[in-house]
């Protein structure tokens, strides 16, 4: 059994094209081991992409659950079909009227992962659960993966940390990854 942070690096090496992102497992690795401990706990994932990210999101729910990859199933739900008005709350009341109905439909938990712009109207909900897995454009905020919206290559980055996430989650499903060192 590997150790993420060793297993991360050798991945990153494996792949061609994707040096950018050794410098930056340090940043990535707790943040995944949290998205990935939840999951494994059987936490629901709320899938949550501002408007220009949404083909992303799309492309994740295509194929995280891909029977493919021989694993388990996943409960990775998209947050803005569950509830189509999503963007319009605004108020602390709201969204905690929202949060309240998120703990009865998920009673076993549930976690946010968002990927977008950090001043974008979805952060409000997804800054509130303190678990959420952040994939932010242009806001340094703590616990979260910051990314360029500016950056050409922007795309491609989100493809290739998909994969990373993706290769880490089965590893970590099939017992041949040690999160916990």
């Amino acid at each position: 059994m590997q150790q993420l942070l060793k297993w991360t690096l050798e991945t990153i090496r494996e792949e061609d094209c994707f040096s950018w992102m050794e410098e930056h497992r340090y940043e990535w690795a707790p943040l995944v081991k949290s998205a990935i401990d939840q999951m494994l706990e059987g936490k629901a994932v709320l899938l949550l992409t501002d408007v220009p990210r949404k083909w992303f999101g799309k492309y994740i729910l295509e194929h995280i659950n891909d029977t493919a990859k021989s694993r388990p199933l996943l409960p990775v739900f998209p947050m803005a079909k569950m509830y189509p008005s999503l963007g319009t709350l605004t108020s602390s009341q709201e969204l905690e009227l929202f949060e309240d109905m998120l703990e009865l439909a998920y009673p076993n938990g549930y976690f946010i992962w968002y990927i977008g712009k950090g001043d974008h109207p979805f952060t409000k909900l997804a800054f509130r659960c303190d678990d959420s897995f952040l994939w932010l454009m242009d806001e340094e905020v703590e616990n979260s993966f910051l990314l360029r919206s500016s950056d050409e290559m922007l795309d491609i980055k989100l493809l290739q940390l998909y994969k990373l996430f993706d290769l880490t989650l089965s590893e970590a499903l099939f017992g041949e990854l040690d999160l916990e060192s």
